[in-house]
């Protein structure tokens, strides 16, 4: 399961709710039309007053109906690496750099949770050389879906949550030896937030983590941002944070891989 199908199953299922939604406003408008025709007139007044209050009202909610926030970021990493089968020790990473990416779905329907989606490719490979080839080659895909609800959304904001982590890609030795990773593990998400009022500042924290089916991954990150637009139609920031992703698989394709990745990013955040 890659990274667009399982996005696009995640809309349709938003588009699926929506639908109902609309379908049950287009019900009551058509109730609402059939009364008129067989009431009197006094009614008829009344009626259309109402509905015309009741579309001005439904606009201005469905204007603030859905939320969509986005994260656009550039993450300077480098970490460790380890293949048990291959070396004991672990390998120091080159530095690199990688786009990360965010998208948020967030709504005020009750009980529904709202979505989440991160995704980072992870591209680099050992500093050590044997025979003039890096020991290890990392090509990896990391994405997170992550259902979630709003605790507390104030001056202190905190979203808690379930989702499920997916890793693609492969790991590749000096030797030509050769793991491929298509792996999901189900994962819990805790995110909090807290705000300087009248500043446009704000501290975040964010982690994912799983151990489950002899894998351990932990995904932190600890950030500041600037909110510098604030208007009816956009808010934008800057970001500026810490991330560290460890991941462990124990007895994977009968060896244990090990991977860290660590270093600070920049991002450009934008909320609808």
């Amino acid at each position: 399961m890659d990274f667009y199908s399982v996005s696009k199953n995640l809309i349709d299922v938003y588009s699926i709710g929506l639908f109902f939604i609309n379908a049950s406003v287009a019900r009551y408008l058509y109730h609402a039309l059939e009364d008129f025709f067989y009431s009197d007139v006094k009614m008829k007044i009344l009626k259309m007053s109402l509905l015309a209050l009741g579309m001005g009202l439904s606009g201005f909610a469905q204007a603030d109906f859905v939320g969509v926030k986005g994260e656009v970021g550039y993450w300077f990493y480098d970490g460790k690496a380890n293949m048990s089968s291959q070396f004991p020790d672990d390998q120091d990473l080159d530095q690199k750099g990688s786009a990360q990416l965010s998208l948020s779905v967030e709504h005020p329907i009750p009980f529904i949770p709202n979505a989440k989606i991160r995704y980072v490719n992870l591209d680099t490979q050992t500093k050590s050389e044997t025979l003039g080839q890096a020991n290890y080659k990392v090509d990896l895909d990391h994405s997170d879906f992550i259902l979630y609800y709003e605790l507390l959304d104030n001056i202190v904001s905190v979203d808690a949550g379930l989702g499920a982590t997916v890793l693609n890609g492969d790991i590749t030795a000096y030797t030509g030896k050769r793991v491929d990773i298509d792996k999901t593990y189900p994962i819990a998400y805790l995110s909090g937030e807290v705000k300087l009022p009248f500043t446009g500042l704000s501290a975040k924290g964010e982690a994912t983590y799983t151990n489950f089916d002899d894998a351990r991954i932990t995904d932190a990150l600890a950030e500041v941002k600037y909110k510098f637009a604030d208007n009816l139609l956009i808010d934008l920031g800057l970001t500026a944070g810490y991330r560290i992703l460890n991941i462990d698989l124990d007895d994977y394709d009968n060896n244990d891989l090990k991977f860290e990745f660590k270093g600070p990013y920049v991002g450009l955040e934008a909320h609808f």
